[in-house]
């Protein structure tokens, strides 16, 4: 039930409401609450994917957000100590329509509500996560808190001012929060029904992969294709970059505003450029070579955040369905000459790629390492793998 958050809201709760989701302009969900007893504050957002409520809960991109799953049922495969992305979890809570499935999994070590309490995530449920969703196309991505409490007694005004006077995404810089602070080497491969999670033993490359909020699977592709990862924090230096030698610099997905985070993250991916070390950028990675590169990004009315994403390929004409997860886009026309579109969204025509005309590098906006998602767009570790091999041939 949707309402405006006043006096007379409060007296129209709902009597089992154990939980709330307060917008900044006052508009009101009650449902009933999941997860840990708690109040979070972020920028509320949708995401249309059919699994992976755990992969999606744990990508470090999502830090300052607040998750509604427009699937209705979620929980059915439990959770595990596999199928996360981080560690840390950096989202602010969870959305949803139904109550918490029982999982039905073999490989379910955990029920999600008593995973959501581990991480300290509430979550809210009995939402209309159609009306919700409907309100964000409308009216864009809202800044709100959302509020477990069991006995159902909740300050409305005080919530209502948390969420007015948080800040939002935009200019907010949470690369730096989700990042690692010392540098460590990756080794770990893909994930496969038989053996689990392997081992890249007999690495051939070895790539440099900058920080900036990397999901695990991503270094585990890169593993995978041959590469030895030494993965160092987002504010590394080009000089400390350079001093490992790398056949190759990766560069991460991560949230927040990548113009913000450009401000020291910039002047280490120039410095890399002007070396022609062939650079593979993945989301706010593709924004920071992006803005390296001279352009210039904004923020999205609704951002990108499925796994049913078109993407055309204007190089080959092939379609991708993609996994996505970014609220700002790269701004095309602010391009500069060096550089031009590889992919554009069939959603919105908005950028989902670009290259260097005549350095190896390219970046996409989107999620090839497919985690959760299609497999469509893994080729794209090889054709990184492929620039790096070309560039030490010639």
């Amino acid at each position: 039930m949707l309402k405006n958050a006043s006096k007379q809201a409060s007296q129209d709760k709902p009597d089992n409401a154990t939980a709330v989701l307060v917008f900044a302009d006052g508009t009101v969900f009650y449902g009933r609450g999941v997860g840990s007893e708690t109040n979070k504050t972020g920028e509320v957002c949708f995401n249309t994917s059919l699994t992976g409520y755990q992969e999606i809960l744990t990508d470090p991109s999502y830090a300052g957000q607040i998750i509604t799953f427009t699937f209705p049922h979620i929980g059915n495969v439990g959770t595990n100590g596999e199928d996360i992305e981080t560690i840390n979890v950096a989202s602010c809570g969870a959305i949803i329509r139904e109550d918490i499935t029982n999982p039905s999994n073999w490989r379910a070590g955990q029920h999600f509500d008593e995973w959501l309490k581990s991480h300290d995530l509430p979550g809210i449920c009995g939402i209309d996560t159609r009306a919700m969703t409907r309100h964000i196309r409308d009216n864009g991505a809202p800044n709100a808190v959302i509020c477990h409490q069991q006995d159902g007694k909740f300050d409305l005004d005080a919530l209502k001012e948390k969420a007015a006077s948080w800040p939002g995404l935009e200019g907010m810089d949470l690369a730096k929060n989700v990042s690692c602070t010392q540098t460590y080497n990756w080794d770990e491969t893909n994930w496969d029904l038989k053996h689990g999670y392997g081992k890249q033993e007999s690495p051939e490359l070895h790539v440099v992969a900058m920080d900036f909020g990397a999901k695990r699977n991503i270094l585990r592709c890169l593993a995978s294709a041959g590469c030895k990862v030494t993965v160092v924090p987002a504010n590394t230096t080009a000089e400390e970059v350079l001093s490992h030698n790398p056949d190759g610099v990766f560069l991460s997905n991560g949230p927040g505003d990548p113009a913000a985070t450009g401000e020291y993250a910039v002047p280490t991916i120039q410095a890399i450029v002007e070396k022609d070390i062939p650079v593979f950028g993945i989301c706010l990675g593709h924004q920071m070579l992006a803005l390296a590169l001279g352009a210039k990004t904004e923020k999205m009315h609704l951002g990108h955040r499925g796994a049913n994403h078109p993407v055309k390929d204007e190089t080959t004409g092939k379609v991708e369905i993609t996994s996505q997860n970014h609220g700002f886009k790269v701004i095309p026309e602010s391009l500069p000459e060096t550089a031009e579109v590889t992919h554009i969204s069939l959603f919105d025509g908005t950028n989902e790629g670009i290259r260097h005309k005549t350095k190896p590098m390219f970046s996409v906006q989107y999620h090839p390492e497919a985690s959760p998602g299609p497999q469509d767009s893994h080729y794209l570790f090889d054709r990184f793998v492929d620039l790096i091999k070309e560039k030490k041939a010639a």
